[in-house]
């Protein structure tokens, strides 16, 4: 996908040199914390295969009360901000699979079966301009993760073939990802019908022996309401979206289009075990994305649809993946 990283660079480009309307810090601490749900599957794309389902449960606390020595340990974070504090806490899991289902041999050249049972706790740090996110997650790949248990029990619920090769999975080992996010906002002059756009741009890194990679893009956004948030959240290792969200309109709404890019080092669940043979394939070292999506906000609630297109992500790949994300957000 060639024509992301030029669409890339314009659009951080554009964001770097917005005018002086540019979103304002926020004065106040937020009193709620926030509950977030996303559902990933490439159901909506009419697919099975690669990445094929990830659910992930999150919660941000306040802003309120927060203790001192999260602060403390918040400045002697390389390039953290000096915004609001909160802690966020997520559990989830991912599953990958090859295309044929029906195949209980290795299927060479596609996807390995593998499967990833997760815990995270970060600290997120927003100042309305700016949006930090410093995550470690620690989890398992292999058998204990359950991928196996929850693929064969939704397929058996939705009347769908079995999957039938999971005993060529990867093999169980302990994971650890250590992830840095920021985000930038800048808002432009709203149109005649009042409708806001903003252009944000996203920068991070992963890594650890699940995943090691760098991120770059940027999210345009049209709609009401766009400070509420920075973009509907995302499971890891994608990095754009955020589980943060203050809605200052009792409703609000916007679609939005994301462009990325991805430099893999290191992909677990196509380079295979760290340190067991097992299966694996030639995985490519940049990964471009588009995301196309609307959000919308009623009082407490936030509901958004994301359409994911990917670039191909190993060399022997079939066709580049596609899927459907939903989230649920609510402030209590």
């Amino acid at each position: 996908m060639p024509h992301f990283r030029l669409s890339l660079i314009l659009a951080c480009s554009m964001a770097c040199v917005s005018p002086a309307l540019a979103a304002e810090e926020r004065p106040h601490e937020d009193d709620k914390g926030i509950f977030n749900v996303v559902f990933e599957n490439d159901l909506f794309s009419g697919s099975d295969s690669d990445y094929t389902n990830g659910i992930r449960f999150s919660w941000l606390s306040s802003e309120e009360n927060m203790p001192s020595w999260i602060n403390s340990a918040a400045h002697m974070l390389p390039l953290a901000n000096d915004g609001h504090k909160r802690i966020s806490v997520a559990v989830g899991q991912s599953m990958f699979a090859p295309e044929d289902l029906g195949r209980t041999d290795v299927v060479a050249g596609e996807q390995p079966y593998a499967g990833w049972l997760y815990g995270s706790v970060g600290m997120v740090s927003d100042t309305g301009k700016t949006l930090d996110n410093v995550v470690l997650t620690l989890g398992v790949v292999g058998p204990l993760s359950y991928a196996e248990q929850t693929q064969k029990f939704v397929h058996h619920v939705v009347d769908s073939p079995q999957p039938k090769g999971w005993d060529n999975q990867l093999k169980n080992e302990p994971g650890i990802i250590l992830t840095y996010e920021r985000k930038w906002r800048s808002m432009y002059e709203a149109s005649p019908f009042g409708l806001g756009v903003d252009i944000t741009p996203h920068a991070g890194v992963n890594l650890g022996n699940v995943n090691t990679d760098a991120a770059l893009g940027a999210t345009l956004r049209v709609g009401y309401d766009l400070p509420a948030d920075y973009g509907p959240p995302r499971i890891r290792p994608s990095l754009p979206g955020s589980d943060f969200f203050i809605p200052t309109q009792d409703v609000g709404g916007y679609v939005f289009t994301t462009i990325g890019e991805r430099a893999v080092a290191r992909n677990i669940f196509l380079d295979g075990n760290s340190f067991r043979d097992g299966p694996d394939v030639d995985k490519k070292i940049l990964v471009g994305s588009i995301q196309l999506g609307a959000a919308l906000t009623y009082g407490a609630s936030r509901l958004s649809y994301t359409q994911v297109f990917m670039s191909k992500e190993y060399k022997t790949q079939p066709n580049p993946a596609q899927f459907g994300v939903v989230t649920l957000s609510y402030r209590f």
